[in-house]
């Protein structure tokens, strides 16, 4: 057996010893001894292969698998999910990674980034598809190694299963680190293929699960490989386990919670990230206290749950009579400019949830305390006048700008947003977009616990979205959860278009794309550039004129228009197992629908006059 194999073979077996259960990789020819080795666990049935054309794509996939929770048997992180792996040849392919790896470090995604590259005699010196892969990724990823390449000597296996251990380890944050993405750059040297005849069909490869290093014996099973081809055994520990076992580090999350005094003016603000939200809504309905939930945060659930709160905070008189004493923010909150307003305010006791060792959101620098958890010191008051203004605002702004929606009588954007939410079955996964999708689901978004909804916060990049969903999807659907939507605009769709690109055999999920064409940027009509007539539209709107059902049929994607609210209910009634992948086109205009916005929030701010 060849180094390059060999090396290949422990590796991924480790990794799958470990948990790894999704890979998705690009083709290529340095890269070619894990993509073998990874096949032949496929093949195997110890994990699920993913193969996409484009390395973006990889990596999104990859992100959306992680994100929904891939999660395994090993050594699986604080969040119970495992790392996903992505992998690459050398060049430009690598790069081609990095903005998936930006979002899963600001977003604490675990992904194990496997690189291929060109051996140290081959760099510097002109050689063909060869860059500077060291430390490609700056401090975007937790941790980075390059074993060097794989060479034939007694203790190569063992160092090279702890470094598996170690990857997958830091990775999904068991130590004690914050999960996040971790880059392996592996040089390898030819020969790129396993040794001994190429297999005619598939193959049995044997407790390893790779090619054989020899030919097979008499009685026609794979043989190990020969002691004489290799200095020791190459397999790993008794009965399938890790090689290196990691005990959980002690954390923040193992300290005592932060004991606060009760106030009647208190609040509780989630933003988007990875951490279970019902402490958060169960502190708030304990203390009797408004939850102000971004969508992709999954705490608007409960009464104490508003769905109209930027129009409250939008209006000075409201603010100025509902500044409160306390808040408790979790996540990374941010998603409106009146939702980061109160952030800022100054006077009240702001204590900021940790995301992780290390990691809080706190952008506007004011908090007073940073805790793993709190608990309210002393039983509260039964008294529920503060909560209650809250609501009687909250159900009046909501009021407000439902009747404008309603009385337009078209599929506007924000309406779309609303009934969208509304029609999803119980244990759907909502993917939503970022830019203006998420925004409008905020505004319209009912209070639902039966439902999953999941957004790209970390970095709220355009890149990846149309990937990202689908690898949400394959992961939700994987684990047994219900059918999958997402709910995203034209210019995320033309960005990502590769991202529909999955070919024949490969695994594909049950998901319904809906996709807002309104020919451009819609965001940037919400804000000051808009005023710049002249310039605005060539270089802010970006019209494109892509036909959207083309596109769909290029890519043999399922594709119908929905003109009506009723079109998009039968839209996801249609979405079931077996119903593929399927875009569902819905057309505004980008003018009417800020004019539309405008008139919504100014109803809904008079209420609270």
């Amino acid at each position: 057996m060849n180094p390059s194999t060999a090396f290949a073979t422990v590796f991924a077996d480790e990794l799958a010893r470990c948990g790894v259960r999704e890979v998705v990789l690009a083709p290529g020819s340095r890269s070619t001894p894990m993509a073998m080795a990874f096949h032949a666990l496929d093949v195997a049935g110890r994990l699920r292969l993913h193969v996409r054309i484009d390395e973006r794509s990889v990596a999104f996939t990859a992100l959306g698998l992680a994100k929904a929770g891939s999660t395994g048997p090993g050594v699986a992180g604080p969040g119970g999910r495992a790392p996903v792996a992505i992998v690459c040849t050398s060049g430009t392919a690598a790069a081609n990674f990095h903005p998936a790896i930006i979002e899963a470090s600001e977003s604490g995604v675990p992904l194990l980034v496997l690189t291929a590259d060109r051996p140290p005699e081959l760099r510097g010196a002109g050689a063909n598809q060869t860059i500077d892969q060291v430390k490609l990724y700056g401090d975007a990823v937790r941790w980075y190694a390059d074993p060097g390449v794989p060479d034939r000597r007694a203790g190569a296996a063992a160092a090279w299963r702890s470094l598996a251990c170690q990857a997958y380890a830091l990775a999904s944050g068991v130590t004690g680190t914050f999960p996040g993405p971790v880059h392996v750059n592996l040089p390898f040297r030819e020969p790129l293929v396993p040794d001994g005849p190429v297999p005619d069909g598939p193959v049995s490869y044997g407790p390893l699960a790779v090619p054989p290093a020899v030919p097979p014996n008499k009685a026609g099973s794979a043989a190990a490989a020969d002691p004489a081809d290799w200095p020791e055994s190459l397999a790993g520990r008794p009965g399938g386990e890790a090689w290196t076992r990691y005990q959980a580090a002690p954390s923040v999350a193992g300290d005592p919670p932060l004991a606060l005094p009760w106030t009647e003016r208190g609040v509780v603000v989630c933003g988007d990230g990875d951490y279970d939200p019902g402490p958060m809504v169960a502190i708030a309905e304990q203390a009797g206290w408004p939850v102000l939930a971004e969508p992709s945060s999954n705490a608007r659930r409960g009464p104490s749950a508003l769905i109209a709160y930027q129009y409250l905070l939008a209006s000075p008189e409201f603010v100025a009579a509902h500044r409160p004493d306390m808040i408790i923010s979790a996540g990374r909150p941010g998603l409106s400019r009146p939702q980061s307003a109160l952030l800022r305010a100054s006077g009240a006791r702001h204590v900021v949830i940790a995301q992780g060792p290390g990691r809080w959101a706190d952008q506007a620098r004011v908090a007073t305390d940073v805790a793993a958890s709190v608990r309210l010191a002393g039983a509260s008051p039964a008294a529920a006048g503060w909560l209650a203004a809250w609501r009687r605002a909250d159900a009046a702004a909501r009021a407000a700008a439902d009747a404008v929606l309603d009385d337009d009588g078209s599929l506007s954007e924000p309406r779309l947003a609303r009934d969208f939410l509304l029609a999803l079955p119980e244990g759907a996964l909502a993917w939503i977009g970022s830019s203006m999708p998420i925004r409008d689901v905020d505004a319209t978004m009912r209070p639902r616990a039966d439902i999953r909804v999941l957004a790209s916060r970390g970095a709220s990049g355009i890149d990846g979205t149309t990937s990202t969903a689908i690898g949400a999807a394959l992961a939700h659907q994987s684990g047994g959860g219900g059918p999958a939507f997402a709910l995203i605009g034209d210019l995320a769709v033309v960005h990502d278009a590769p991202g529909l690109a999955i070919g024949p055999g490969e695994p594909r999920p049950d998901l319904c794309l809906i996709v807002v064409n309104n020919d451009g940027g819609a965001i940037f009509s919400t804000l000051e550039q808009a005023r710049f007539a002249g310039p605005f539209e060539r270089v802010f709107g970006t019209p494109h004129g892509t036909s959207v059902a083309q596109l769909a049929e290029a890519f043999g994607v399922a594709y119908a228009r929905a003109q009506t609210p009723e079109d998009v209910a039968k839209a996801v009634a249609e979405t079931e197992p077996g119903s593929g992948l399927r875009l569902v086109e819905v057309r505004t205009d980008r003018a009417a629908q800020t004019e539309l916005r405008a008139r919504v929030r100014a109803a809904a701010i008079a209420t609270l006059g």
